[in-house]
Parts: structure tokens; C-alpha cells; sequence
């Protein structure tokens, strides 16, 4: 039986404490997870089997009326609240006025504001252009098409530790097999991969990080047969990874001395998560095409590809859609998350997270902390074996294991396996967030 609640107007505001009503996932949500077990294949799986039923701020209530304190916003995705209001009444309005009529079939407003806005926000100088689609894997996936096309190139070079999602085009960009890529090959042709910049593990500056990459694509490639190079200006699955200083630059330059087009994979990194609009204005880049996704709609699915208008106008009339693409509710959800992100002050927030997560681990510092990382509220904790330094998973699973029957949702990450994540929604309580974080700190103690 599906869970039913009143209408939204109706609720009242979710309590903004965490409390844990019964053991976790609680009877209802086993019984839900059985369900599951006998409809979903097991290659979608939870990773905390607490199935929700409601979300504000920084609390998920679930199905046995345990409430949950959330590090995770949906992977980023909630940014501006799992329920906030000016997108809540706005997906309404749309909905009851019409939830689809398919832009390349008779267009709307809502799709060409949405272009505006973010030709308006982007951290590209000049005309822009911008298409709209559903996801950050299908945003990858075209912003490859538009560079190819603009290009006449057909070769794509991404970085070590990289990630840009799960069709075959961007797994063939993503560098971890386990579970991203095994068993799911052949891959796309002419993609390559080159090192990045990964401070704590190659201690590198920047400059010469870039250099090596450099080397590797003009020997291994070839400038002239590169239609783009792509990266996450802050690297997510692959680690929460920041270059060291002048390593985007670096790579930047070079694009642009040779003719390479720079796309920033801004889909997790984007919309204030870290402290700015886009990561790309703390690196001091320009891309020549951004994707963007995740915290563009307030939930709702949404991604978009912005860019030079020369570049993406190289596509010819027809190449770029989909028949759900830039979907009229979902841009009604990021017109409204936009005016949430600069009225509520949601970038001013994203730093204010970060600095209370480096106070928190200044204090509570653990020698198995091998860095705390990160950029506004998109934070990591790298955890090692102090006396080698090596990455260490099993007491990162350990401490998330810990701190999910605490009742607190907490994701990890790293191509080893051995990374905390924190990505809150920037809504969250500074309460609420110490709280969560003194859970780590407890699991850390304990194990």
C-alpha cells in the first residue's frame, strides 16, 4: 500500500531534530525493502534502506517515523531543500497549467528562462548558448557531440579519478570500473584519460601536475585530433579532489593555444554547492561549454549544456533534443531554485558550511584523517593508515555503517573507496550539521 499524505499545503512544518522512533531501516521500511528485492534488479541498489516519506531542511523523515539528519541532499541534488517553497509552488502552478508538450514540438517560456538564466550565470564570457535535456550524463553526452561538431575532431580526454556518469559515452569518460564499469563494455572509441592533480597522493603543485598531463596528451594524442578536453573542476565520485593552484589554468591555456575546446563538468559542483555559482570562478577558468545538473531544479531532473554561442551553433538544426528535454515543470523548479539560491543567500551558506566542517575537524583532528578537503558544502574527509599513508576502506565503511544506524544519511567516495562526503543541503541548520558531523567524529573514536 502506498504511503499517502495531505496535500502539501496541509502539512505542517517537519520537525528539524533527528529521532530515531525504531532500530534502522525500521519495520516498515524492511518491509518496503522486500518489495524492492522483488521488482528492482539488484544493480540498483540503496545504499541506506530507510525508505523516505518526507524532507525539509535538513531532515528526511521516513516510513517508520524515524527522522533523519542529511549529509547528502540527494547527491547534491537539494541543494535549496528537498520541499523549498518557491519550488513547490511553482512545479504546482506549471503542473496544473501543463506538464508537457515537448519543446522541439511546440515550445515554452519556461525553457527559454532557464537559458537566460544560465547564459546570465555562467562563467563564459560573451554570447552564450544553452540546451536543456534530463540528466548530467545526457548534458555530458551532448556537450561531446557540440565539441565534436565544432571542432571536426573526434578524440575526448578526461583525467584520472574522473567521473561523468553511466552511458556508454560517459562511462567510457568516468575512471572507476568498480561499479561504474565492469562488465559493461565495449566503451566509446576515442576517448583517452590523462593524470590530474591530486595533491595529498602525487604532491605536486599545480603547474607542474599540468605539465605532466600536457606531456601525456600531446605524446599520447595529439592536440590537433582532441576536439575537448573535460573535467570536474572539483572531482566528485572520484574523491572530492581539488587540484593544487594552477592546475585548471594550466590545462586552460593550453586548450586554448591549441585549439581544444575545455568542458567543465560543473553537475556536481554547480548551482552554490561550492561556495560560488560555479566551481569554475574559484579556479579563475572559462570553459568553452558547461554541463550542468543536480542542483539545477530543486529535484527536479533537469541538466543543461551552456556554451560559446559559436560553438554550440555549430550543431545543425535537429542535432541537439529529446523528447523530454528542458520538461516545462522542471523549469519552472529552476527558475524558482535560482530565485531561492540568491534570495535566501545559498552561496553565503555554502561557505558558512564549509568553514563550520574545517572547525569541526580542526578540533577533533583523528591521524587517520589523511586531509579535509573540499570547496563550500561539497567536503570530504580522505581517510589512511597513518603509518603508511595508504587509503584505508574498511574503516570508512566502517564509520558510514556507524553513522547510518545513528540515524544520519552519510555518502562516501573515492576511487579507492576511502572517502567521507559531506554535501548537505545548503538549508541545513548549523545545528543540525554539527550534529551530524560530532556522529563522524563518534565512529571515528570507535573504530
Amino acid at each position: 500500500m502506498t504511503t499517502s499524505l495531505p496535500p502539501s499545503g496541509a502539512l505542517a512544518p517537519l520537525e528539524q531534530s533527528r529521532y530515531l522512533a525504531t532500530e534502522l531501516p525500521g519495520p516498515r521500511s524492511r518491509e518496503l525493502a522486500a518489495r524492492t528485492c522483488a521488482v528492482v534488479p539488484t544493480g540498483v541498489n540503496a545504499m541506506m534502506p530507510s525508505y523516505a516519506v518526507r524532507a525539509e531542511g535538513g531532515i528526511i523523515e521516513d516510513v517508520d517515523g524515524n527522522r533523519l539528519i542529511d549529509l547528502g541532499a540527494g547527491i547534491a541534488v537539494t541543494s535549496v531543500g528537498a520541499s523549498a517553497p518557491r519550488v513547490v509552488e511553482a512545479v504546482q502552478r506549471q503542473a496544473a497549467q501543463f506538464t508537457h508538450t515537448c519543446f522541439m514540438v511546440t515550445p515554452y517560456e519556461g525553457y527559454v528562462e532557464v537559458a537566460e538564466q544560465l547564459g546570465r550565470l555562467a562563467p563564459i564570457s560573451g554570447e552564450t548558448r544553452t540546451a536543456l535535456f534530463n540528466s548530467g550524463a545526457e548534458a555530458v553526452e551532448n556537450a561531446v557531440k557540440v565539441a565534436r561538431a565544432y571542432t571536426g575532431r573526434q578524440a575526448v580526454a578526461a583525467f584520472d579519478h574522473a567521473y561523468h556518469g553511466r552511458t556508454t559515452m560517459t562511462m567510457s569518460l568516468t575512471a572507476k570500473a568498480m561499479p561504474y564499469k565492469h562488465g559493461f563494455g565495449p566503451f566509446a572509441p576515442e576517448v583517452y584519460r590523462t593524470c590530474g592533480s591530486y595533491p595529498l597522493r602525487d604532491g605536486l603543485d599545480g603547474v607542474t601536475a599540468a605539465k605532466k598531463a600536457i606531456s601525456t596528451l600531446e605524446k599520447q594524442i595529439g592536440a590537433d585530433r582532441l576536439a575537448a578536453v573535460i573535467m570536474e573542476p572539483v572531482q566528485g565520485e572520484g574523491g572530492f579532489i581539488v587540484p593544487a593552484e594552477g592546475f585548471l589554468p594550466s590545462i586552460v591555456q593550453w586548450c586554448q593555444d591549441n585549439g581544444v575546446l575545455f568542458i567543465a563538468d560543473e553537475v556536481q559542483t554547480g548551482f552554490a554547492r561550492t561556495g560560488a555559482w560555479f566551481a569554475s570562478e574559484l579556479e579563475g577558468i572559462e570553459p568553452d561549454i558547461m554541463t550542468t545538473a543536480k542542483g539545477i531544479a530543486g529535484g527536479m531532473p533537469l541538466s543543461a549544456v551552456t556554451g560559446r554561442a559559436e560553438v554550440m551553433d555549430a550543431v545543425h538544426p535537429g542535432g541537439l533534443g529529446g523528447t523530454y528535454g528542458g520538461n516545462p515543470v522542471a523549469c519552472a523548479a529552476s527558475l524558482a531554485a535560482i530565485e531561492t539560491i540568491e534570495q535566501d543567500g545559498l552561496i553565503e551558506a555554502a561557505q558558512t558550511i564549509e568553514a563550520v566542517i574545517r572547525e569541526h575537524f580542526a578540533q577533533n583532528a583523528d591521524e587517520r584523517i589523511g586531509e579535509v578537503r573540499g570547496r563550500g558544502a561539497m567536503m570530504a574527509l580522505e581517510l589512511v593508515d597513518p603509518a603508511t599513508g595508504e587509503p584505508d576502506a574498511a574503516l570508512t565503511a566502517a564509520v558510514a555503517k556507524a553513522v547510518h544506524a545513528a540515524g544520519v544519511v552519510l555518502l562516501t567516495c573515492g576511487t579507492d573507496g576511502n572517502v567521507i562526503r559531506f554535501l548537505p543541503p545548503l538549508t541545513i541548520s548549523e545545528q543540525l550539521l554539527r550534529e551530524g558531523l560530532a556522529e563522524v567524529t563518534t565512529a571515528l573514536s570507535a573504530n
